[in-house]
């Protein structure tokens, strides 16, 4: 079920709002953890064994590293619960990637797996681990109250999309949080907000990256307008995601960690990387890269560290070498922002010219079936292999299109939140806002009723 769709806006949302809130205290958490599990069995139904295990697993795993007397067990469960995590992981997502490669090196022909990936499968398995490491570390005690935790496993505001929400952030909540009226208002402000941003941009730049694809004449201005079209399309759709599973969570009690802060204003690919995806970022960091050593270490142990944590975050994306090879782009990138100051002290517009460009480079990359269609890509961006650089079709294009790009470029910086809170202090604009808010979800309405193209890039993830 997305949220971005009929039955979940005007069937299962209000059905548990209502029930969640008719419930006393006590039985909120039960609320949760049923309605998660019915959104998940909705998509899909044959992987709820798989949650569930994953719940029964961590629980139980918490429980015995939490009660451990001794250091070594502790560190076996641990071991335990990695290794198990990891090896579903691996089975379900990575396998025939592995498979197929090794066929390519060996020559053999050993039959691909062809299991469906579990939505969302990457997201809970690294909150599960953040969960049993900190209660490895100390940082959190075990959570003893199974419905509390397979409420947190199963959450579905941010259960298929992130953001990634660490057991830490939100331990209190689950065991006692308050509901006012307010964060109700400001929830479904946020939520619409995201809604908006998924249906009204993001789909709209992907039906233009379709018609890129089913064009016949492509030219580089076709080609340059693809790849801004992908920038801004994975930006909203997954920005926008997080938007409403944020604002579902501040319904619901919870305050989730932000995941985006405008980065394609940033002025280097170090800065882009905290602005950009920051649950998964801070992650890896605080469960990978520092553990490893951090930048702690001798210099070759240092760029090895960097090298693999990129490697995995490229992994962690798709089980495709793209991905891989995406990783490393910008581990070598980071590599010579550390090695080469100016390029971290670029003046003025050119420092955003230059992360803006090795971005849309990266996400062609990213966003390609194959390396062949990649170096296709990039080819025809730089005008490779004869391509007229314009053609009627792109014109046409262009002129159709010219005014959601502005609508783009002006949604990913914060003049539009902006000039909205300035509104909003006004006398009449609380009134402004709302009407506001019913005419966005009257238009998203409108575009799922029409069966508008809406394509959901993450749920590969």
């Amino acid at each position: 079920m997305l949220f971005s769709s009929i039955p979940f806006l005007y069937w299962f949302l209000p059905l548990v709002l209502i029930v969640y809130f008719l419930v006393p205290k006590t039985g909120k958490n039960a609320v949760l953890l049923i309605s998660s599990l019915v959104f998940y069995g909705w998509g899909e139904p044959k992987y709820l064994f798989l949650m569930l295990a994953t719940i029964c697993l961590f629980y139980l795993c918490g429980l015995a590293i939490g009660g451990a007397k001794k250091q070594p067990w502790k560190k076996a469960w641990l071991t335990v619960s990695v290794f198990i995590s990891l090896a579903l992981l691996g089975v379900f997502k990575y396998a025939d990637l592995f498979v197929s490669s090794f066929n390519a090196v060996t020559g053999l022909s050993i039959p691909l797996l062809r299991l469906a990936l579990p939505i969302g499968i990457s997201f809970y398995t690294f909150q599960c681990l953040s969960y049993a490491i900190d209660v490895y570390r100390g940082t959190v005690p075990p959570q003893r109250d199974p419905i509390a935790f397979g409420a947190y496993v199963a959450l579905f505001p941010q259960l298929i999309a992130g953001p990634i929400v660490r057991y830490a952030d939100v331990a209190k909540a689950l065991a006692h949080r308050t509901h006012t009226m307010e964060d109700v208002a400001l929830g479904l402000r946020r939520f619409i907000i995201g809604l908006s941003k998924k249906i009204i941009l993001a789909d709209n730049f992907a039906l233009l990256m379709k018609l890129f694809r089913e064009s016949a004449e492509p030219s580089v201005l076709f080609y340059w307008m693809y790849a801004v079209a992908f920038m801004l399309n994975i930006y909203f759709d997954f920005s926008g995601y997080s938007d409403m599973a944020i604002g579902l969570g501040r319904i619901f009690g919870f305050r989730f960690v932000e995941n985006f802060n405008y980065p394609y204003l940033s002025r280097s690919i170090t800065e882009f990387w905290r602005r950009w995806h920051m649950s998964l970022g801070s992650w890896f960091r605080d469960y990978v890269y520092i553990p490893m050593g951090g930048n702690r270490v001798k210099k070759a142990r240092w760029i090895f560290n960097i090298l693999t944590v990129w490697m995995l975050t490229g992994l962690w994306h798709g089980a495709a070498w793209n991905f891989v090879v995406w990783g490393l782009m910008f581990a070598v990138l980071l590599l010579l922002e550390k090695w080469i100051p100016g390029l971290k002290e670029l003046p003025g517009a050119l420092s955003h010219v230059y992360v803006l460009l090795m971005v849309c480079i990266s996400f062609v990359l990213f966003n390609a079936e194959s390396f062949t269609q990649a170096g296709s890509d990039l080819g025809g961006m730089f005008g490779l292999g004869g391509i007229p650089a314009v053609t009627a079709e792109t014109l046409y294009y262009l002129k159709s299109y010219a005014l959601l790009f502005v609508f783009g470029f002006l949604g990913a910086t914060p003049l539009v939140r902006d000039t909205a809170n300035r509104l909003a202090q006004k006398p009449w604009g609380t009134v402004l806002e709302w009407v506001a808010m019913g005419a966005l979800l009257l238009i998203c309405t409108g575009y799922l009723v029409d069966g508008s193209f809406s394509p959901f890039l993450y749920f590969r993830f």
